[in-house]
């Protein structure tokens, strides 16, 4: 009876603190504390005892209040080019795994590709005092990580780097791309492989890189043409990739593989095939990259390198709370994933060589 005296009047005079649901469970702040911030040497009964009281209590933390104290607000900003891009949507998915069981929220910002708008989102994330910052930069200089730095806030590139920049840095081996679906359409017997790259990021040009030396190795040519510019990779790569591949379609002799940038570029090359009358991959093989959730339910389901976007997002969480934790400058750290192939109808029982 007591007790229900004490949480009705909590819930109607005043809000709730720490130190008073400390004090109705005998134990002390610190303890209460630590639940809070899902501290591993708390045990499962004295969990289970302050998570129900603080229910029962209807206890929410002073985020403001523990900021000041802590020096820590406990938010972690994630800037991405493109939030309609499937991959920047698994990557965060990975990264709110692993922060919402420590304790922590995400703040995701969009720059829509453009470095003005990124700098802005970067300014207005670090006056929030998020605790570290978690980016795939649009920049073309590094001159933005350099205010991060002067900060003194922890942050992690992903997917995309910086040649002379040593920072954290967690994505996919993106020449291993470009080698590993090369490979795949030069293993089903395609001799003519072309490639619609994507713009001058990082990604792009280390996926370029796998392409051609891939060719290379294997005594391939690269005629003139074979490497077309998608010129969008965002939400429009799908016109961009159908552009790009009538532009091929009209080569003489033209492709009998196509490796495309990403999945959506991927898309839109499979739409201009299938449009000129051609069958894929009886005519031309085409493998994308990012296997993204819906390439399997496509018209021709479409094979793919996989990324582990979500991978990406939890190894980068990982990082930014080790950083945060870390009282010590460590050394930047390099995290690369290693593609995987999927594959789909686009690039199955096809004997390109024999056309």
């Amino acid at each position: 009876m007591q007790s229900l005296k004490l949480t009705a009047w909590h819930n109607t005079v005043m809000a709730v603190r720490m130190k008073d649901i400390a004090r109705d469970l005998g134990v002390s702040v610190v303890t209460v504390s630590k639940v809070l911030r899902n501290h591993s040497d708390i045990s499962p009964a004295t969990r289970e005892r302050v998570l129900k009281r603080m229910k029962e209590l209807n206890y929410r933390p002073n985020l403001a209040a523990r900021a000041l104290v802590t020096g820590r607000t406990n938010m972690i900003g994630l800037i991405v080019p493109d939030l309609v891009h499937p991959f920047f949507a698994e990557v965060a998915k990975g990264l709110s795994k692993v922060l919402r069981k420590k304790g922590y929220g995400l703040v995701i910002s969009s720059s829509e590709e453009d470095p003005e708008l990124e700098q802005q989102e970067i300014d207005q994330l670090l006056a929030r005092r998020v605790d570290a910052l978690i980016i795939a930069s649009a920049q073309w200089t590094v001159e933005s990580f350099r205010r991060i730095e002067e900060m003194k806030t922890p942050y992690v590139l992903i997917d995309r780097r910086f040649a002379g920049l040593a920072a954290n840095f967690v994505g996919v081996d993106d020449e291993q791309v470009g080698a590993v679906a090369t490979e795949h359409l030069i293993e089903i017997g395609c001799q003519r492989i072309a490639h619609i790259r994507g713009p001058e990021l990082s990604t792009a040009l280390g996926r370029l890189e796998g392409y051609r030396r891939t060719l290379t190795r294997h005594g391939l040519a690269m005629p003139p043409g074979y490497i077309v510019l998608g010129k969008s990779a965002d939400d429009a790569a799908d016109a961009s990739g159908y552009q790009a591949m009538r532009q091929l379609l009209r080569l003489n002799p033209r492709p009998d593989g196509v490796f495309c940038y990403n999945d959506p570029i991927g898309m839109g090359a499979l739409k201009a095939i299938l449009e000129a009358g051609l069958r894929v991959p009886e005519d031309i093989a085409v493998i994308g990259c990012g296997n993204v959730h819906y390439a399997g339910l496509l018209r021709v389901p479409l094979s793919s390198i996989d990324q582990e976007s979500a991978t990406i997002g939890e190894r980068a969480a990982k990082l930014a709370l080790s950083l945060i934790e870390s009282k010590d400058t460590v050394r930047p750290k390099t995290i690369l994933l290693a593609p995987k192939l999927a594959v789909r109808d686009s690039t199955r029982k096809v004997a390109c060589a024999a056309k």
